[in-house]
């Protein structure tokens, strides 16, 4: 047991000796006589350890055992610096992937005809009335498209082929460049039509119409027309309509007779004198439509026979009668024609 106990103390002081703050010197004894030196009592070898010039003869201490838990600590902190860089590590491989990930290709696919036949049979439904599907690429539909709500176009809208609508409401403006309707337009707003306007039917206008160039029809009807500058007429004047009613006055003579052809705008007398005609009026003619206003009635005379009278007129809003101061020849025939407006 005491063996044991010194051979301690002597590895005890030699673990002293190494320490760097410890200096001593091993003196080899004066005469070498091969004896082992023997461990003093004290931990020194056989008395060969001399003392550091200025301790005064004292023993120098042995420097402290650093404590355990700087020891931890030490070994805490580099296993922390070790995870931190074990997780930068993994970040970095992560953002390395990500950013090499190609987007996944999908190839075409052609449907069987068993396939087609389950989706004709079939009605599928992708998503809510609430979710929104959104399509990047350009999408080609071969059969019909049915839109059961409203359907907005964001940009231009071209249309191959016809377009049927049942109605049309347009708040902007719009370009057409061929429109056909098959039943009413109606246009609550102004229309300016830049070409040409061609109508195969008739034109209704419930109020006026303003034109700044030339008017070309071949039948113009009009219940009343208003000209605020001067009528120019390329073309003969025909007046039309029904022909207005006569009756022969005493002028004619015994036997004697007279007609008309015309209207009430225009038209001929026909006098043919019998026995004895007297001076009077030979015709009177009744307007099928009675004028305004006593209308202004000119009358021309046609003949030598009615060239020779004193003819002159009487006239009313409703008729005219065409009358002589002399007597006509007998059995003569001349005429009269005439025009009649406001």
């Amino acid at each position: 047991m005491e063996d044991n106990s010194s051979r301690d103390e002597t590895r005890e002081s030699l673990e002293t000796l190494d320490a760097p703050e410890t200096s001593a010197e091993i003196t080899s004894p004066a005469e070498d006589t091969g004896d082992t030196p023997l461990a003093s009592p004290d931990g020194a070898i056989g008395g060969g350890l001399a003392e550091p010039p200025g301790s005064g003869g004292q023993t120098a201490k042995p420097p402290k055992k650093p404590s355990r838990w700087l020891h931890s600590a030490n070994l805490y902190l580099a296993g922390f610096i070790v995870l931190v860089l074990v997780a930068v590590g993994l970040i970095v491989f992560a953002i390395t992937k990500s950013g090499h990930q190609q987007t996944p290709q999908i190839t075409s696919q052609n449907l069987s005809p068993q396939a087609l036949k389950q989706l004709a049979t079939s009605n599928t439904n992708i998503g809510s009335s609430n979710q929104l599907l959104t399509v990047q690429s350009n999408a080609i539909f071969t059969g019909q498209v049915l839109a059961q709500k409203s359907l907005e176009v964001a940009g231009d809208l071209k249309v191959g082929g016809n377009l049927s609508l049942p109605r049309v409401v347009v708040s902007g403006t719009s370009q057409f460049g061929s429109v056909q309707v098959n039943q009413d337009l109606s246009v609550a707003g102004n229309a300016a039509i830049q070409g040409a306007l061609s109508i195969n039917s008739s034109l209704s206008a419930s109020g006026g119409g303003n034109f700044g160039g030339p008017i070309s029809a071949p039948q113009v009807t009009a219940n009343s027309l208003q000209l605020n500058g001067n009528l120019n007429l390329t073309h003969h004047i025909s007046a039309g309509g029904a022909t207005p009613s006569i009756s022969r006055g005493g002028a004619v003579g015994s036997g004697g007779s007279a007609s008309l052809s015309g209207s009430d705008t225009a038209g001929s007398i026909s006098i043919n004198t019998g026995g004895s005609p007297p001076a009077g009026c030979f015709a009177t003619v009744s307007f099928i439509q009675a004028f305004n206003a006593t209308p202004h009635i000119i009358v021309t005379p046609i003949g030598s026979a009615a060239g020779g009278l004193q003819y002159y007129v009487t006239r009313s809003t409703s008729q005219f009668s065409v009358c002589t101061n002399n007597s006509a020849p007998a059995g003569a025939s001349f005429g009269f024609d005439y025009i009649a407006f406001d």
